[in-house]
């Protein structure tokens, strides 16, 4: 494959650019419930029920340590609760709380408008094959475990 010409749009700059824009909208407009992008991810990961704290992190992309401060904020704050898992004494299953199902539908209704608000500045076709084209990428040749986005409406959660 031949580099791009030097008047070719930066795909890596391109990306890095609206994924920060993206972060920092998602960041304020939870900033309100008191929750981060982070625990918005773990919230929306740990809603089913059955999965531990290391399951939820790996899906979540994050680390042992961040996993069980987010964890520890998330249950001061009554949204979540830990229990021991039934089949491994070492493993801590995460359940959301009905204040946590509470706060996370809020999450969602925002994460849902950001992406509302985002993605009406493209024609209606193009939207599709801006979402359909980003989904390629991201579950194929840029595939990896990392951070989740919004387990809002019109998204599906990622393992």
């Amino acid at each position: 494959m031949t580099a791009p010409s030097p008047d070719a749009p930066d795909l890596m700059f391109l990306l890095s650019s609206a994924s920060q824009a993206l972060t920092g909208e998602h960041a304020a407009g939870l900033a309100e419930l008191g929750i981060s992008p982070r625990a918005h991810c773990v919230l929306c990961k740990a809603r089913p029920g059955g999965l531990t704290q290391r399951q939820i992190g790996d899906l979540c992309g994050i680390d042992k340590t961040t996993m069980v401060v987010t964890l520890d904020q998330l249950e001061g704050a009554g949204l979540v609760r830990r229990r021991p898992s039934p089949t491994d004494r070492r493993a801590r299953l995460v359940e959301v709380t009905p204040e946590g199902e509470k706060v996370l539908a809020r999450a969602q209704q925002i994460a849902a408008r950001i992406q509302g608000d985002v993605l009406a500045t493209l024609a209606p076709p193009d939207r599709e094959t801006f979402l359909r084209c980003l989904e390629s990428l991201v579950g194929g040749r840029l595939a990896r475990s990392g951070p989740c986005g919004p387990c809002g409406p019109g998204s599906s959660p990622r393992p």
